[in-house]
């Protein structure tokens, strides 16, 4: 379980197919310090289990499934990343509660500054959009975020400065796939209010 509070954008220093799975390599400086062999850690919002660490390093095992289903399948050496580690009980909840299991890819149709803010409107296939409440939550690339427009389409978020700093949004342009993950109180609700076969 994460909060969708980005701690650190890492780099991707391979992703190759080895001979059990997708290996991918992350470059980052404050995550390798605090995790052990079997940690989970969201990469762009994806829940992954680390299965090696040095400094500065870290390596996941990655399905492919989990390739084909999120952009990971984009990504290229020398990519910005978000990470975050799990939540501890401890922590603070500054985000919402997010599980690294990516819904659907997202497609960046407008990223553009507004004033001293940020714009960002991403379209989703057609149907995702019953996921998604203005003033809800969504976690794009694992960043908690807040909806503030829907349609059938697509949604859109305003970013603040800090979000554009600490998260590797600033890198982005139009085209570009997110991961998206919906609130899992939606997708809960949906689950328990559907009509049953008698």
């Amino acid at each position: 379980m994460f909060t969708g509070i980005i701690e650190e954008v890492g780099q991707v220093g391979a992703f190759t197919l080895g001979a059990d799975a997708w290996k991918l390599q992350v470059a980052a400086v404050k995550i390798p310090a605090q995790v052990a062999l079997g940690d989970s850690v969201a990469v762009n919002g994806c829940c992954l289990t680390v299965t090696r660490f040095e400094a500065g390093q870290l390596w996941f095992d990655v399905l492919a499934e989990t390739r084909r289903l999120t952009n990971f399948a984009e990504l290229q050496s020398g990519a910005a990343v978000n990470l975050e580690l799990s939540l501890q009980p401890t922590s603070r909840l500054g985000g919402h509660f997010v599980t690294g299991h990516i819904d659907v890819l997202g497609r960046i149709a407008v990223l553009e500054s507004r004033g001293q803010d940020y714009y960002l409107r991403v379209t989703i296939p057609v149907g995702f959009d019953r996921y998604l409440v203005v003033k809800g939550s969504v976690a794009i690339d694992g960043i908690s975020l807040t909806v503030a427009e829907v349609t059938p389409d697509a949604f859109a978020v305003w970013l603040i400065p800090t979000t554009l700093a600490a998260t590797n949004i600033k890198n982005k342009k139009t085209g570009d796939a997110v991961n998206l993950e919906f609130d899992l109180l939606a997708k809960y609700v949906e689950k328990l209010t559907a009509p049953r076969a008698v």
